[in-house]
């Protein structure tokens, strides 16, 4: 029996009071992932609110799926593990490489400078706001203060995938536990944002007497041309996102060392993949963008799946109350960021609702 569990995992006798564990290896454990993945499409397609919040499938599904293996931990029949380090990782950097891809000064230039240089300022000025409110609370209440990071502008403005990167540097400055709190932080800023969003957007619509503009249409929808994908152009796309983001690691290392700055790999391949796709632009260099968007968007199902089915959240229960404290303080905040600062800040019209 041994023998045969050897070609799954690695499994791990009880010792010192600790229960077994069995440890899948990287095969095996993609195919969970798999799983989460097509559990999520399948809940989310039967789920009205669900979809009404915009809430991402693996999400979904990977807190289920890793509830379940907290609950089969906690009851001390055996702990369950995954070896995803190393896919993660991938996923992660080739997602966020296609992200700053996505940047364009062309594209820029075409939707308004001037509003895009707004936003920017009113990002900055967010995550500024945040990171201090966090940092205020987590104080007030007796938290780390990197806990408070953990479950502000790294959750509320970043994500799960943002605040999975910044975990283990938080871990490192003696934050426990900084990754699970920040991806639970972020899963609830998902779930946050989109529950203040449309109530928020509806408030000014209703207040201000706002209609909107007929015209603006997403492009598939203006043009009725939806773009396929080809396969030669995939393969190929695939092969430069590869490229870019190994391209990323030395301006990681650059970034990196600037005295003062701590930074998550992944922002090296974002500028990658911004700095490559305008001067692909400029040279003139064939590119495809919606196989980029495809790869993208596979990569974060994947990541996501694997980030959120793969976290211990037996490990929240010392610090459920204090993060739900801080949490909320977000969500007022970013209601009232909305409503003050950013609907006057970028034109107070049906757009800038």
């Amino acid at each position: 029996m041994e023998n045969i569990l050897s070609y799954f995992g690695t499994y791990t006798p009880a010792a010192d009071g600790a229960i077994a564990g069995f440890q899948f290896e990287y095969l095996t454990s993609l195919g969970f992932a798999a799983i989460v993945i097509f559990l999520g499409r399948f809940i989310i397609d039967h789920s009205t609110p669900l979809r009404k919040f915009a809430i991402p499938a693996p999400v979904v599904s990977g807190l289920l799926f890793s509830i379940l293996v907290a609950a089969i931990k906690g009851s001390g029949i055996i702990a369950l593990s995954f070896n995803v380090g190393t896919i993660k990782d991938l996923c992660q950097n080739v997602f966020f490489m296609c992200v700053g891809y996505g940047f364009s000064a062309k594209l820029l230039k075409n939707a308004g400078g001037k509003l895009c240089v707004k936003i920017a300022l009113a990002a900055c000025l967010l995550i500024t706001m945040q990171d201090v409110l966090g940092v205020v609370v987590a104080k007030f209440i007796g938290m780390h203060p990197l806990l408070g990071l953990q479950c502000s502008s790294s959750a509320m403005s970043g994500g799960v995938g943002t605040a999975a990167a910044f975990g283990p540097i938080f871990e490192g400055w003696g934050a426990p536990d900084a990754t699970t709190i920040g991806v639970a932080a972020g899963t609830m800023g998902n779930i946050m944002g989109s529950l203040i969003g449309g109530p928020v957007a509806a408030f000014l619509i209703a207040k201000h007497g706002l209609k909107s503009d007929p015209n603006d249409k997403p492009e598939a929808a203006a043009t009725g041309k939806v773009p396929e994908l080809n396969n030669t152009k995939m393969i190929m796309m695939f092969a430069l996102t590869l490229l870019l983001a190994a391209l990323g690691m030395p301006i990681y290392c650059l970034l990196d060392n600037i005295p003062m700055i701590e930074m998550p790999k992944f922002i090296g391949c974002l500028f990658a993949g911004a700095i490559a796709r305008n001067v692909m632009e400029a040279a003139g260099i064939k590119f495809y963008v919606p196989e980029v968007d495809a790869i993208e968007h596979m990569f974060l199902e994947l990541y996501l799946a694997l980030v959120l089915m793969t976290t211990d959240f037996t490990k929240l229960a010392p610090v459920a109350g204090q993060m739900s404290i801080i949490l909320i303080a977000q969500g007022i905040f970013m209601a009232l960021f909305g409503i003050f600062v950013s609907f006057n800040l970028f034109g107070r019209d049906y757009g800038a609702a």
